[in-house]
């Protein structure tokens, strides 16, 4: 553990008598200890604060991503608005950013070789578009209403390049989440339904189970616990959850609580009697939530892994 001596430093400087030992610097690291309250950390929770640093890293480039994302589809409707039909699944394809990183422009894209287009096409989709596509996508381009603006081009290429970079970085995000989450070994993974992802982002988040001595504790600091509204006489019933404290760890236990009731017959049964009556589909997941925090809040805190049949 490393220690500012900063702190012993000023302690000694209270001392009325101008003395530095040994025996004295030992005393004061001690004290200095005793009054910040500082604690020991095991390896458990060095690689809980790397998950929840590593899946808060994680949610910042996909939300970079997306944004960049969004300006490409922008780009491609001002310059070659009839791409997108074109390619059924949308332009975020590896067949469609091949082709624009080749020729980001409809007038090129119409001037290119047929066989150079057919064959970029059909190594890119893995043999998804054929010959006949190709043909199809020379007409469409000579047909393009599209702004013709070499400057567009350029900012479609840069923005290519910008979501090809974050999905590179993510794989690496990803990759060290995976590393981490196999010598983590948590109990929480033999919970049907809860993946790495989303069994990083829960013990990432949550760090420390002994912090919480409830479940409704983990349940209020997931943002997953009712909200109380009273005035006078007047005491809802019924109220929204709080939103409030860790979104990320809410987003994980809803998503969990989903995925577990397509698994496990005891989640699915409880699901379908909320759905009975007269839930929501997102209220009834907010209630198996409840339900699966109580689950993982014990085995965390008895480390043994739970029987969900």
């Amino acid at each position: 553990m490393y220690y500012q001596p900063n702190s012993t430093s000023s302690l000694r400087k209270s001392n009325i008598r101008k003395t530095k030992t040994d025996s004295v610097d030992t005393y004061l690291i001690i004290k200095a200890l005793i009054l910040n309250h500082y604690c020991l950390y095991t390896q458990r929770d060095y690689n809980s604060l790397q998950l929840k640093k590593l899946y808060r890293f994680r949610q910042k480039l996909m939300k970079a991503r997306t944004k960049v994302k969004i300006q490409l589809v922008t780009y491609v409707d001002l310059l070659f608005p009839e791409l997108q039909y074109f390619f059924k699944s949308g332009i975020h394809g590896k067949a469609c950013y091949a082709l624009l990183k080749e020729q980001p422009n409809p007038d090129k894209i119409a001037s290119m070789h047929l066989t150079r287009l057919y064959n970029l096409l059909n190594k890119t989709s893995k043999g998804h578009f054929g010959k006949q596509h190709a043909i199809a996508l020379k007409e469409l381009a000579t047909q393009s209403v599209g702004i013709k603006n070499d400057t567009l081009s350029l900012q479609i290429l840069q923005s290519i390049n910008q979501i090809e970079l974050y999905t590179e970085q993510l794989t690496e995000v990803e990759k060290n989440i995976s590393e981490i989450m196999n010598a983590f070994d948590s109990v929480i993974k033999t919970i049907p339904g809860i993946g790495t992802c989303n069994g990083a982002i829960i013990i990432g988040e949550i760090g420390d189970i002994s912090r919480f001595k409830k479940p409704c504790q983990l349940l209020a600091y997931a943002g997953l616990d009712p909200s109380v509204y009273q005035s006078g006489n007047f005491n809802a019933s019924r109220t929204r959850m709080s939103k409030r404290g860790s979104k990320l760890l809410r987003y994980a236990l809803i998503n969990a609580a989903w995925q577990t009731t397509l698994v496990n017959d005891t989640f699915k049964k409880y699901y379908d009697l909320k759905i009975s009556q007269g839930r929501r589909h997102y209220n009834a997941l907010g209630h198996v939530a409840h339900k699966l925090v109580r689950v993982i809040h014990k085995m965390m805190t008895d480390n043994v892994a739970f029987n969900l049949a």
